[in-house]
This record gives structure tokens, C-alpha cells and sequence, in this order.
């Protein structure tokens, strides 16, 4: 393992979000006077491979892995293809979270969720189910994204007023669960016991 896959795999996982010189010297263990040429060289190495779909942008201060341009034509195919409609799990859980607490950072989804999103947040952008709707202020400008007019036109809604209500969904939920499932196990455990203790 060198520090150009290195880079490579922290470029893939950071996303669209991107990643400042700072951060990757800190990772990499480099000074950040030696990642801008790491940056380069793997550029080099996109631009001159012909075999190669990817590209790196420096975007403000920050970073980012890509696609490269002439493959436009080819990714709207793919986001438009019959095949490709379909939502994992995954995918729906990071829209709904965007679509209740927009606009919201990518930090912000996988904080809720749990589980890295970077994934699910390229698949919605490239199915125009989310945008970008602005930056935070501050270290690091995130990305903030919100749901599309597209959305909106994809699930019927005339407004985001008509998205179900979080508060009644919980409390439909709520009232079908025992509110214990733990204590109402044990109770169950310990009532067999004393019955077996009678026998």
C-alpha cells in the first residue's frame, strides 16, 4: 500500500463532499506540502489513462473524486434506465431523513442513520430526487441538500406539508409495540418458572 492508493481510497470514501489538504495530511501522515503532489500525480495519472473514468476537482479548498465529463451522456442514461429506479433500503432511509430535515449535511444523514451515506446521497443526486441547496458556513463549507421539484412530481406531493406526519407515524407505531418488550419478556419467563415451580 502506497500513499497514491491511499489518497485514492480517501478521495473514493470522502464522496462529493470532497476533503481539504489539511485533512488528507493529516490521514496520509504527510506534510501538506507533499499531498498537493500526490493530488497531481493521481490526476496525471486519470487524465493520461484513456481506460480511466475518473478525475480529481479542486473545488474552493476542497477536493474531490469525479467522473469525467465525456461520460455525462452516459450516467443520465444509467439514471434514467427502467433498471436502475429502484431504491435500496439504504437509499430510501438517507431521502426520507433529507426530504424530514432538509437542508442537511451528509455528516448530519450518517449521524442520524448510523451507517456511512455517501453512497445513497450519489445515487439520489444522480436520480434528481436531491440537490444541492447551499454550503454550511464554516470549516469544511458541507454541502447541504434538499429534496428536487422532481421529488416533489415523483411521489405526488403539492407541497412538503403533504409528507406524512413523523409525530402520528411514531405514535401509530407506538401504540402496536408493547411498551416494554424487555419487561414483558421477563415477566412471561419468571410467571413459567414459578408455574413449573408449582408442578
Amino acid at each position: 500500500m502506497n500513499k497514491l492508493s491511499e489518497l485514492e481510497a480517501i478521495l473514493f470514501v470522502v464522496g462529493d463532499e470532497g476533503i481539504q489538504l489539511e485533512e488528507l495530511s493529516y490521514l496520509l501522515e504527510i506534510t501538506t506540502a507533499s499531498v498537493y503532489p500526490l493530488i497531481q500525480e493521481l490526476n496525471h495519472s486519470y487524465e493520461t489513462n484513456q481506460t480511466r473514468g475518473l478525475q480529481i476537482l479542486e473545488v474552493g479548498n476542497q477536493f474531490i473524486l469525479t467522473t469525467k465529463k465525456e461520460f455525462a451522456p452516459l450516467l443520465t442514461r444509467y439514471a434514467q434506465s427502467p433498471m436502475s429506479n429502484r431504491l435500496s433500503k439504504a437509499a430510501v432511509e438517507t431521502l426520507a431523513i433529507i426530504a424530514y430535515k432538509q437542508p442537511i449535511t451528509r455528516i448530519e444523514v450518517e449521524q442520524i442513520r448510523g451507517v456511512k451515506s455517501s453512497g445513497s446521497i450519489q445515487r439520489l443526486t444522480a436520480l434528481q430526487l436531491i440537490k444541492e441547496q447551499g454550503r454550511v458556513d464554516g470549516p469544511g463549507r458541507a454541502i447541504l441538500y434538499g429534496t428536487t421539484d422532481y421529488f416533489m412530481d415523483y411521489f405526488g406531493l403539492k407541497s412538503m406539508n403533504d409528507l406524512p406526519d413523523i409525530k402520528e407515524m411514531e405514535k401509530e407505531l407506538s401504540d402496536e409495540m408493547p411498551k416494554d418488550l424487555f419487561f414483558d419478556r421477563f415477566k412471561n419467563e419468571s410467571l413459567q418458572s414459578e408455574n413449573e415451580g408449582d408442578e
